[in-house]
């Protein structure tokens, strides 16, 4: 007419068993459902850092009183035409830092060559936490910078092809680096950032 005690034990401990199953279960698919929404979003900023990249290296514009291209193995500087003047960007990954971030910092547009000169050397004495410099990816372990020059891709620390002086210049004038027809960039991502092994973009600049 009734339940015994230990079939009620019995049931309970079933119900025990099926409820922390469920439980595990319900658990793994929140896990992998953040998972899942954390490389959405690293795979999201990507994008828009490397778009920005790319718009930087479409606007390069060669003014005369700075290098308008140039990486050092750790910072590659350019200097971007706007519509208010030339601005001087500076994209980051410092050897030193354990924090895995690419940096950008963009000096203001200008339009002397004086203040553009002034903006390219602060883009040397950057430290990290300047007004205008942002922590563009998280992540990155690594980077390279490679320049299509010729008809080849060479590391862009080496010495580039050589620019024709500007008319009317003298004749002491010394000779500078050409502007390369693109710009390869290679990306390492450090071990837990939600990517993995490296990427490789290529820019082509314009004429």
């Amino acid at each position: 007419r009734g339940f015994t005690l230990v079939e009620v034990l019995v049931a309970l401990l079933v119900l025990s068993i099926m409820a922390a199953m469920a439980w595990r279960g319900v658990d793994g698919i929140v896990r992998t459902r953040d998972a899942s929404q954390r490389q959405l979003e690293q795979t999201l900023r990507l994008n828009a850092v490397l778009a920005q990249w790319q718009t930087d290296l479409a606007a390069v514009q060669d003014t005369g009183a700075v290098p308008p291209l140039i990486f050092d193995g750790a910072t590659l500087r350019l200097t971007r035409g706007t519509p208010e003047g030339v601005q001087v960007v500076a994209w980051s990954l410092k050897p030193e830092s354990t924090d895995n971030a690419w940096r950008r910092w963009a000096g203001p547009s200008v339009t002397t060559g004086a203040a553009l000169q002034d903006s390219w050397i602060a883009s040397q004495q950057l430290l990290g936490g300047e007004p205008g410099q942002l922590r563009a990816l998280e992540g990155v372990s690594q980077w390279q910078v490679y320049f299509f020059q010729g008809n080849s891709w060479a590391n862009a620390q080496s010495t580039g092809n050589v620019a024709a002086p500007p008319a009317g210049a003298a004749s002491g004038v010394a000779p500078r680096a050409a502007l390369p027809s693109g710009v390869r960039v290679v990306i390492g991502f450090a071990p837990g950032s939600g990517l993995s092994g490296t990427l490789t973009r290529d820019v082509m600049l314009g004429p």
